[in-house]
């Protein structure tokens, strides 16, 4: 079970990834950035990396997943949040779960692309229900975080852009669409989550995660 991070944590981890976004700009990327934090402890931060790698895949929450694990020495981000200035797309969304970070906040949700508004990656349940061993629980889902900031960031890289992005509904106001879950909805709470977690880390990680 992780422990949830304190509001004003959060606010401060929240507050640190739009700084990052608005620096954007100086590298030529759009303001996709992502923080990972730990009990309220900064671990890493990221820009959207594809332009400048030339690689689809360098999304910001892919470059800091990679770099929290390096940092932790572990494939495991149980106890980890994850703040995004966007929903997380659908690859994003994957490595979100099996990396197993307990926790996602972001601030505009992405209903073309999201993998909570369209596709059901984050919140499905079948993946921990199915396969406990690999898959923790869903996240905790927390949307529309600072999102007037996050908008303020896109508007100001690129406004045209901005002003198409918004009237096709690319990215929308994510503070109406909380899918916030509880403790006592999570599954496997009490001996079978933590005899689950023990298993996915002390067996499945080394046997197999290596």
């Amino acid at each position: 079970m992780i422990k949830h991070d304190s509001e004003s944590s959060d606010m401060a981890m929240m507050r640190r990834c739009v700084a990052l976004a608005q620096s954007a700009g100086s590298r030529r990327e759009y303001p996709f950035a992502a923080v990972i934090g730990r009990r309220g402890e900064f671990i890493c931060e990221s820009l959207n990396m594809v332009r400048n790698d030339r690689d689809v895949t360098r999304h910001a929450e892919m470059v800091a997943i990679s770099s929290a694990q390096k940092k932790l020495g572990s494939t495991s981000l149980h106890e980890c949040t994850i703040y995004s200035t966007i929903e997380p797309c659908a690859m994003c969304s994957y490595a979100i779960r099996e990396s197993r970070i307990g926790r996602v906040m972001f601030g505009l949700r992405s209903p073309v692309m999201g993998g909570n508004s369209r596709w059901n990656i984050l919140t499905d349940v079948g993946l921990s229900s199915t396969l406990p061993e690999v898959f923790a629980s869903p996240p905790d889902v927390l949307s529309g975080c600072l999102h007037h900031e996050v908008q303020k960031v896109f508007q100001k890289r690129n406004p045209f852009i901005w002003e198409f992005l918004k009237a096709r509904k690319i990215f929308v106001d994510g503070s109406g669409d909380d899918r916030t879950r509880t403790l006592d909805t999570k599954m496997g709470v009490g001996l079978g989550s933590r005899l689950a977690t023990w298993a996915r880390v002390s067996v499945i990680d080394r046997l197999w995660r290596g």
